[in-house]
């Protein structure tokens, strides 16, 4: 028995895609037992053992072991027409594996064994330039892919305005292309080619040169900003300042004048009051008072005169001459 199938033994392939493990085989004329085929997946742990995946015996086919995997495996052929070549549809990432084939036709035994990299090709990169554009600067440009399977390599192409100059550093690792000391002969649209085994895309950037700006009126400008700012904040302080000294000032002054301001009088909370302090007061020798209500009858007033002279009359003295009557004051709550 001898396993003739030819051909790299590491195969690579993008995820989603159709691929073919070859195993064709040719018996010899002493092998004349009953054909057995075996696919399993190699272990990397040599503790392990091989997961088998697919076999062909007694003209049957059977598939072993997880199915999200055994459902995609097929042979491709008639195993027993000497080609044992199975196929794995829509490959994913998690196919990445050894997988070995085995034929058996007692007395003989061969096999092979072949490698599948399933790979993820690189999403469409996205070009940019790093740094200022202007004459006598330095450039970047840079590209990059989102995802992609390494190794993942990017080539820098000048489009337009001839080939890129030899002084024109380009890193394929990170998609740099480095310019010193930009100047019109570096302008023109550049492509980017992003790839890896199974896959490539493209980005492409225009590059200018621009006239170097006034650096020195830049400067002054900003210099002058500056010294604008720091005025303004100068003006914000003294402003604060002086509002401090105003509120301080006015504090002092409403201070003085609580202290100049005499305590108010006092005053009756009502009338009744007033004539209790009239009635309370003690009558003096010599003095004669009149009575505080203006409502008493007219009678009663008359009268006392009348007494008083009667008294003058009868000790033959002259009665002394009597004080005006008094007056009710609200401001002090007695009469005056």
């Amino acid at each position: 028995m001898q396993v003739t199938s030819t051909g790299p033994q590491t195969i690579q392939n993008a995820v989603g895609e159709t691929v073919k493990l070859g195993c064709t085989y040719t018996p010899d004329a002493s092998d004349v037992g009953d054909l057995d085929i075996e696919w399993s997946n190699v272990s990397p742990d040599m503790t392990q053992k091989d997961q088998l995946l697919l076999s062909y015996a007694g003209g049957q086919t059977m598939k072993y072991g997880d199915s999200s995997l055994s459902q995609r495996l097929n042979f491709v052929a008639d195993p027993k027409m000497g080609d044992a070549s199975i196929s794995i549809t829509g490959i994913k990432a998690s196919d990445t594996a050894t997988y070995q084939c085995k034929v058996k036709k007692s007395p003989g035994v061969d096999m092979r064994k072949v490698t599948l990299v399933v790979m993820v090709p690189p999403s469409a990169p996205k070009c940019w330039v790093e740094g200022n554009t202007e004459k006598g600067s330095p450039v970047t440009l840079r590209c990059k892919s989102t995802y992609g399977s390494i190794p993942l390599s990017y080539v820098w192409i000048r489009e337009s305005g001839g080939a890129i100059p030899a002084d024109v550093v380009q890193n394929p690792q990170s998609g740099e292309l480095q310019i010193k000391n930009h100047s019109d002969s570096y302008i023109g649209n550049y492509l980017c080619e992003a790839k890896n085994a199974v896959g490539k895309e493209q980005c492409r950037y225009t590059l200018r040169a621009n006239k170097p700006t006034n650096k020195v009126g830049l400067i002054v400008g900003a210099v002058i900003g500056a010294l604008l700012l720091l005025l303004l904040i100068l003006l914000l302080i003294w402003l604060l300042v002086c509002c401090c000294h105003k509120r301080r000032y006015e504090k002092e002054v409403a201070n003085e004048i609580r202290e100049d301001v005499h305590a108010p009088e006092s005053r009756p909370t009502s009338r009744n009051s007033s004539f209790r302090s009239v009635l309370g007061y003690r009558a003096h020798q010599g003095m004669v008072y009149s009575s505080v209500r203006a409502a008493h009858p007219r009678g009663r007033e008359s009268t006392t005169p009348s007494r008083l002279t009667a008294n003058t009359n009868r000790s033959g003295q002259q009665a002394p001459a009597l004080p005006p009557p008094l007056k009710y004051d609200s401001r002090y709550g007695y009469p005056v």
